[in-house]
């Protein structure tokens, strides 16, 4: 396994970990542990991570190895690229949500009817497909250095952990922290059960995204708000792999 590889695992598995024990110690909403809905999620997960070497990874590679440095050097940088790809990601997460083919696949990580870190991982393979895809393009278009992206891809999945995470935050630090960051509260409400609320706060680290594109909800969050889709319910693993096909 490269260093690079290696390393980014045991930042997010350890991230991960620490938020699923905090989380329980400290929670939001009260929630009945339910075993077999983490095996789903982590089964989803694990799944997804399988497929990662074979064709996300190669597809980021080659866009970040072919693309051709236009860029100067003031409109460049680390900083500057995370920025830049987290407005990407704004993009991307908001047309999941608008284009009918790709909320086929995005369904499945809303279909949770439960809401902690462990919602975070869970995607359909053909979402995390789709996502290397675009995301690869934007790597090649902005030519973004591999370093970069896999910086940006580290601090992406720890943001997603962290505003999934069933944490209990005081409001003190909360309420100033999410006009900059996404926090568990806001992405709480990206997940209540009502597509109007559904389709809003869609930024994914910085939260200045749902500001400037009029897209942050103004509903507030409240603890018995209900988790998943309008008018759907949760499905076993299997139904979930298939889910997006049935609908075709």
């Amino acid at each position: 396994m490269p260093d690079w590889l290696f390393s980014k695992t045991a930042i997010l598995l350890f991230t991960l970990l620490f938020l699923l024990v905090m989380e329980r110690i400290f929670p939001a909403v009260v929630l009945r542990e339910n075993i077999s809905r983490l095996v789903k999620n982590f089964g989803l997960a694990l799944l997804n991570f399988g497929i990662a070497p074979f064709i996300v990874v190669p597809l980021s590679l080659f866009a970040a190895a072919h693309a051709i440095a236009w860029r100067p050097d003031w409109a460049s940088g680390l900083v500057v690229d995370v920025i830049l790809l987290d407005f990407c990601i704004y993009f991307w997460h908001r047309a999941n949500h608008r284009i009918p083919f790709l909320w086929r696949f995005h369904e499945v990580h809303h279909l949770d009817e439960t809401l902690d870190a462990s919602s975070a991982v869970r995607f359909h393979f053909g979402e995390v497909i789709l996502s290397s895809v675009a995301r690869a393009a934007v790597i090649f278009a902005l030519a973004v250095p591999w370093q970069h992206v896999i910086v940006f891809e580290t601090l992406l999945t720890i943001a997603a952990l962290f505003h999934h995470s069933n944490l209990k935050l005081p409001g003190w630090f909360e309420r100033p922290l999410s006009c900059v960051i996404v926090t568990p509260s806001v992405h709480f409400v990206h997940h209540h059960a009502l597509q109007a609320d559904t389709d809003s706060n869609y930024s994914t680290i910085f939260s200045i995204w749902d500001f400037m594109f009029s897209s942050r909800s103004k509903t507030k969050r409240a603890l018995d708000f209900k988790i998943g889709v309008e008018g759907q319910r949760d499905l076993s693993i299997m139904r979930l792999v298939f889910r997006p096909f049935d609908k075709a």
